[in-house]
């Protein structure tokens, strides 16, 4: 008795019309014909006298016929070939039915870059950033005996400064971009803040030019220009000129020439004119391990040398060593950076400095967003600030990870592995209903194929097996990653030879996908002349037999 088989397009298995007729893309009409009327001799409702397996037989039928339609006529073809069963939906009554393919696939590629400038219209990518300082020197640095100064009874920790920054991108074409950002920061309440708005053109593949114009310290008029100058080499160049609140201008340029030294190191040399002038050089190597930057700024009136080690662990993690010298002082920044999520970062570094003392910077990334916590907890180098500001956020970071973070991201990976897990199972169910449903209809067909083989010492099978097979030869037991698809592959014989198309056999009639994104193959047992043969392939390549190569000896 046949399975009952669910009467909807969308849940057949055999989405690729191609695999569907066992034909290739490249086939002729008269190898599509042939196909056809190949896969007709199966599921033609007249060949099935039980009338289970009669209506079973015509809903596959209809499907092989409407496979046949669309790929039997060169228009709707075209049409299939570059988006599919969906393309036909939605494209059919968007063009002619007497243009040629090339003019229908001109036609949808025109469509399809009006839609992706639609989509960029509507897009936009905010970024930002929040810092917030605090103060918690008082905490390493107060007289504990001697408070007449100060009536509170604990060391206070304050924040004394705070900056937002926060940008939108909007792509207005594909070669156009409009981008607006703004900050506000204030300091001891005293406050101030700055907005500008730029547009971006693409000019070619190898420069682009921006004009940007701020308000805020005053009226502001920018140009910026990037451009490839060979095939290793590039360099940007700006201008900006501000009017100040007291009616000068101040004008600024910046130039920047860049060369790729060989695979992961690029160098850059950069020049800066205005109110802080300098010159800076600077060599950054980058691999798949490690990050190294060298920097060298000689500067009115800033002038440093700056050196800094990246590792990077293969758990999406990283640590940072860091060394700066200047006019200034100096100054000494260790820490390190962990994914904790998909879409979040957590880090912390350590910055010791003269004149600055210590400092622990504590940042956490979430999607486009920047949260920044400076905390300066000393003015001098404080032996008891640098130990307590190098453990006390790793044991916090332990803390929360184990209590926190670890028992949330668990909880969802289970959902969504036993949400996947359901989803895979119901489709599995459902591919191996309508694989029985086939093989069922394919046993008259199976028996005659094999009397007439078996007169003439033809191909016959004698097993089939697909899945995810474990020895090159031997016997395999059937389980939830192998099944038996003797049936299915000895009806596609035809004159004593077997030919199968380079698509994943999982569309083939009578298979179904025993064990989804995992690498699969076919092994076919079969007999030929009276001689025993057996041959394996990967899902996706070519299969025809028979050959003299795969003949077992019979020693």
């Amino acid at each position: 008795m046949a399975a009952p088989i669910e009467d909807d397009d969308q849940l057949l298995k055999n989405d690729d019309y191609y695999s569907l007729l066992n034909a290739r893309k490249e086939a002729t009409q008269d190898e599509l014909k042939a196909a056809y009327r190949r896969v007709c001799m199966i599921y033609h409702p007249d060949k099935h006298q039980d009338p289970q397996n009669k209506e079973a037989a015509e809903k596959l039928f209809s499907k092989v016929q409407k496979a046949y339609e669309v790929l039997g006529n060169p228009t709707t073809r075209a049409i299939y070939d570059i988006y599919g069963v969906k393309g036909l939906e939605a494209g059919w009554e968007l063009v002619e039915r007497t243009r040629t393919p090339a003019e229908i696939r001109e036609e949808y590629e025109r469509l399809q870059r009006e839609r992706e400038e639609r989509r960029l219209q509507q897009r936009t990518n905010p970024k930002g950033s929040i810092t917030v300082g605090v103060d918690a020197t008082n905490l390493f640095d107060h007289y504990e005996d001697f408070d007449d100064y100060d009536d509170r009874p604990f060391p206070t920790v304050e924040i004394n400064n705070m900056a937002i920054t926060q940008s939108i991108e909007a792509p207005l074409t594909i070669t156009e971009t409009a981008n607006l950002s703004g900050n506000l920061q204030t300091q001891n309440g005293t406050g101030s803040g700055q907005i500008s708005a730029s547009l971006r053109r693409v000019l070619s593949s190898s420069g682009w030019v921006e004009c940007e114009f701020g308000a805020g310290n005053g009226p502001m008029i920018g140009i910026k220009g990037f451009r490839n100058i060979t095939r290793r080499s590039f360099g940007t160049c700006q201008a900006v000129f501000q009017i100040t609140p007291r009616g000068t201008i101040r004008p600024g340029f910046h130039t920047m020439l860049a060369r790729q030294l060989d695979k992961h190191t690029v160098g850059y040399l950069t020049w800066k004119w205005g109110a802080a002038s300098s010159m800076n050089s600077m060599l950054i190597r980058d691999t798949p391990k490690t990050h190294f930057m060298l920097q060298f700024q000689l500067g009115i009136p800033i002038s440093y040398i700056l050196a800094s080690f990246t590792k990077k662990f293969e758990e999406e993690g990283k640590a940072k060593l860091a060394l700066k010298a200047g006019t200034f002082g100096a100054t000494l920044e260790y820490g390190g950076e962990r994914k904790i999520s998909r879409h979040s970062r957590l880090g912390a570094t350590v910055t010791i400095g003269i004149p600055l003392g210590v400092t622990v910077r504590i940042k956490l990334n979430r999607g486009n967003q920047t949260y920044n916590f400076p905390i300066h907890l000393s003015d001098e180098i404080n032996p008891v600030a640098i130990f307590y500001g190098t453990i006390t956020p790793i044991a916090a970071f332990i803390l929360v990870k184990a209590l926190i973070v670890d028992p949330y991201l668990r909880k969802q990976k289970e959902k969504e592995d036993e949400k996947h897990k359901e989803a895979n199972k119901e489709r599995l169910a459902r591919q191996k209903r309508e694989a029985e449903t086939e093989v069922q209809l394919m046993h008259e067909m199976y028996d005659r194929i094999r009397e007439t083989e078996g007169r003439k010492k033809g191909l016959l099978i004698v097993k089939a097996l697909y899945g995810k097979l474990v020895s090159e030869r031997g016997e395999e037991e059937l389980g939830d990653t192998i099944i038996d698809v003797t049936i299915p592959i000895q009806c596609q014989v035809k004159d004593s030879k077997l030919i199968l198309t380079e698509v994943s056999k999982s569309c083939l009639p009578g298979f179904y996908d025993p064990c989804v994104n995992e690498e699969k193959s076919l092994r076919v047992c079969y007999k030929f002349l009276d001689q025993l043969h057996e041959c394996t392939i990967l899902d996706n390549e070519l299969l025809r037999i028979p050959k003299q190569s795969h003949r077992i000896s019979e020693s």
